[in-house]
């Protein structure tokens, strides 16, 4: 299982480095709808959609992706001086933050049903477009950034497995995904830690100090933990063990951004606001 893993990753790392570095604004905007509309495809199963519906809700979300990429292109920073924080942007992402912050710690303790209907719909309206929109703007501060960005989120998930796996006795929410550990937790919380100061001390980066960047570092993996509970919980409530298996050893789609789509909007509104502070 693990050489799967692996495998699978090497091949995702070879097919995303060049894109990420190599393509247009633009170009990389409607891969991310691509990819970002297999998650929709995906969000229907737990949904319980047919597949013809699911089909339907994955084309369309890719499609409406695809239209904003070309009828707003200063958004997505396709035009050089355009203005990406547009204030409709700006809603997105406040939306976004309040929904991972306040509204799912509520839910994933009472661990409400997401149901099949709009409200479902709009569930993962909110929960992909932010995310497919974060992707591609903070992109615009170099792809070099947004791959620091993945790196934090995937050291929050290899810090946590092999820590779990290693010391994990603790149950971090047994009834929502009992292979997660608070040793996991903390983990992960120590290998984005070491990763951070590595990434500040070797780069010279240092939008913060040096207490607030540890913070933020520490947020930033309890958020993502929260996305990954958060989309086991659904899967657990849809009686599936993966969102697809379109990804030999890892799942689907969301089983690889279910961390990004808690982290990434809410680091795009910070960075927004920051620019905007300037």
């Amino acid at each position: 299982m693990l050489r799967t893993r692996v495998i699978t990753a090497l091949v995702l790392l070879g097919l995303l480095l060049p894109s990420l570095f190599y393509l247009s604004q633009a170009h990389w905007a409607l891969l991310m709808a691509a990819v970002v509309g297999i998650g929709a495809w995906e969000w229907g199963a737990l949904l319980r959609w047919s597949e013809i519906q699911r089909r339907l809700l994955g084309l369309l979300f890719a499609l409406t992706c695809s239209g904003i990429s070309l009828l707003a292109p200063d958004a997505i920073g396709a035009n050089a001086g355009g203005n990406f924080a547009s204030p409709w942007v700006i809603a997105v992402y406040a939306v976004s933050a309040v929904f991972w912050c306040f509204l799912i710690p509520l839910w994933l303790r009472a661990r409400w049903a997401l149901g099949s209907g709009t409200a479902g719909l709009i569930t993962g309206v909110i929960v992909l477009f932010p995310t497919w929109l974060a992707l591609v703007q903070l992109r615009i501060a170099g792809p070099g950034i947004l791959l620091a960005l993945f790196s934090v989120v995937w050291m929050a998930d290899v810090a946590a497995y092999f820590s779990g796996k290693k010391f994990g006795k603790h149950k971090l929410a047994p009834s929502i995904s009992p292979g997660k550990t608070w040793e996991g937790a903390i983990g992960a919380g120590i290998g984005v830690i070491i990763y951070g100061l590595s990434v500040r001390f070797a780069t010279g980066y240092a939008p913060l100090g040096l207490p607030l960047w540890v913070l933020a570092l520490i947020a930033i993996t309890a958020i993502s933990i929260i996305g990954d509970l958060y989309e086991s919980m659904l899967k657990r409530q849809a009686g599936i063990k993966d969102s697809s298996n379109i990804l030999p050893g890892h799942g689907g789609i969301l089983d690889r951004i279910d961390s990004l789509t808690s982290t990434m909007p809410i680091i795009a509104l910070l960075w927004l606001a920051t620019i905007g502070a300037k």
